[in-house]
């Protein structure tokens, strides 16, 4: 008895000393990537970013290896780490083009649609809706209609000018197999009826142009050109919306929801003039009118026959140069870390971009590609910066935007993956969803999602992640049932298959550390693995085993590097 209990205690103190920091990153001896033909836009983003480096006198980090960056591309594109089998394959190959040939690949091969489309739906949905939309059984928002409209449009490549158009001007019920079903009013239902429509109007300027125009719904705003006029001029763009809903028979649960467009009288009462009010700080009342924050002026009949407010407002949106830099920042930062403006969604003269003519050169490419988001995420991948290692050094000390410098991207920004990257990646790993339908693992994962999220009922729609290192998530982390999953035993489970493959132990071993580090073992973590393989009695699959929970628990793991 008092040998078992010494050799548990040696245990838990070999993994203690795994999650405390032994899976330290381990850069492998870094290489340098053959010359290929790369798109012009490529060109375009090193040159502008090489330009800065040398302005600054920073030499940036060198490139990282082939299996961090599979991993690296793996989670940004399709939104998981790859498969040992995915991994092993990129790895081995050895044509100097390969890069592009995988970021191709996962964007273009059938074997990737399902994954690209669910990854970026998810991202989409959360940008669109917020984690927590359409969760309520009283909100009108249809969290699964929302997904679905865009699962659709991404496994299409429908391109970006036409879902932002579609996502403003769009009218039905949200509710999949309605008669009149459109997943993409979603985004707007649960928006336009509370408080004259002023979260709708702040969410579409914020997200699609990145004019916070929400600062100025009571007063001028005190840094910016932004004044309280433009914020009811762009809210009268939509005045002419409603959302219907239906309830549940004897509650006040939400059947559906439809949105319709509808003659709108104006606050005067007169529908060919159809003006607001709105107050300013003084207690005067002045007018609007549905006016584009460039300054172009529609009709102000409030007659749909005469002008569909909103349907104007996606055209002059598609006319706008800042539709072209918003998107293109917010997906700069997704790939990067961080945009070239700080908040990524405050575009203008008064927050200048940390590469401002990138930023102009490349909207401008991005409206000549057609608006075609495979196209841009292909320019970001094969970037120089999206190739180096995430080494912050000597050389490149003054590049860190964690204390407030601009971002000079001479290295790769560490980030924490997103909870749902942490989830599809153990799935896809060490097959660790539950059993059962399709229907039930999927009600399963959003019930492990939405522990992590926090809603504050603000005008706003604000909410927060706990999926940020905090104590629950390392409680769930170390004994949830996904992690239960992720390290069984069982017959036919991952770690299970794992110890009946290769030549030895050690080749198991490194199996294990590519499969969820994308890196082979140091040699400290192979002597760490030995002593746990002693103390476990010899018994190799309860080794696998711990060294596997130890891995997923790691920061490493959950890094995006």
């Amino acid at each position: 008895m008092h040998q078992s209990l010494d050799r548990s205690a040696f245990v838990r103190r070999c993994l203690g000393m795994f999650a405390a920091g032994l899976l330290s990153l381990a850069m492998a001896p870094q290489v340098q990537a053959a010359e290929t033909l790369v798109p012009p836009q490529v060109t375009l983003i090193n040159d502008s970013i090489e330009q800065v480096w040398r302005d600054y006198e920073i030499r940036p980090a060198g490139e990282v290896d082939d299996a961090q960056w599979c991993r690296r591309v793996y989670l940004d594109v399709i939104g998981r780490i790859p498969k040992f089998e995915e991994l092993s394959e990129f790895m081995s190959d050895r044509a100097p083009d390969k890069r592009a040939v995988l970021v191709n690949k996962l964007l273009e091969d059938d074997r990737y649609t399902e994954e690209y489309a669910n990854h970026w739906s998810t991202v989409w949905t959360n940008l669109l809706i917020g984690r927590s939309g359409g969760t309520d059984r009283r909100d009108l928002t249809n969290r699964s209609g929302m997904q679905k409209y865009l699962r659709d449009s991404f496994a299409r490549n429908k391109t970006y000018d036409r879902m932002v158009y579609e996502l403003v001007s769009a009218e039905g019920s949200g509710k999949p197999g309605d008669p009149n079903f459109n997943g993409a009013v979603n985004f707007l239902i649960g928006k336009v009826n509370e408080e004259k429509a002023t979260l709708a109007t702040s969410s579409v300027s914020r997200i699609f142009l990145g004019q916070q125009v929400q600062c100025t719904q009571c007063h001028n705003h005190p840094f910016n050109q932004w004044k309280q006029q433009k914020f009811w001029e762009f809210n009268a763009f939509f005045r002419q919306t409603r959302a219907l809903r239906r309830f549940v028979d004897g509650t006040r649960d939400i059947e559906s929801a439809e949105l319709v467009s509808e003659d709108f009288g104006g606050e005067s009462g007169n529908p060919e003039d159809a003006l607001l009010f709105y107050e300013l700080r003084n207690g005067l009342q002045k007018v609007a009118y549905p006016v584009f924050t460039d300054g172009t002026e529609i009709g102000r009949s409030g007659y749909l026959e005469d002008v569909n407010r909103r349907e104007e407002l996606g055209r002059l949106m598609l006319q706008s140069e800042y539709l072209d830099k918003m998107i293109v920042n917010r997906m700069w930062s997704m790939f990067l870390g961080f945009g070239f403006t700080r908040p990524i969604d405050d575009l203008g003269p008064h927050n200048p971009s940390s590469h401002p003519e990138l930023l102009d050169s490349l909207g401008t490419e991005f409206r000549k590609a057609s608006y075609d988001l495979k196209q841009l995420i292909t320019w970001i991948t094969l970037s120089r910066p999206y190739q180096l290692a995430a080494v912050l050094g000597r050389q490149n000390a003054v590049d860190d935007p964690s204390i407030g410098e601009s971002p000079k991207f001479s290295r790769f920004y560490l980030r924490q993956m997103s909870a749902e990257q942490l989830y599809a990646s153990l799935v896809a790993a060490s097959d660790a969803k539950g059993k059962g339908s399709y229907a039930e693992q999927e009600a399963e994962r959003r019930r492990w999602l939405s522990q992590f999220v926090v809603a504050f009922g603000t005008d706003e729609g604000d909410e927060a992640t706990t999926f940020n290192g905090s104590i629950p998530q390392a409680l769930m982390l170390f004994n949830g049932a996904l992690t239960k999953n992720a390290t069984s035993q069982d017959a036919g489970s991952f770690i299970d298959r794992l110890s009946k493959s290769g030549r030895s132990p050690r080749d198991r071993l490194t199996r294990l550390y590519l499969t969820g580090l994308a890196r082979r073992p140091t040699k400290t973590e192979t002597n760490v693995a030995g002593k746990l393989l002693a103390a476990r009695g010899g018994n190799e699959k309860e080794m696998l085993q711990d060294v596997w929970w130890a891995i997923i628990n790691s920061n490493e793991f959950i890094m995006q590097h």
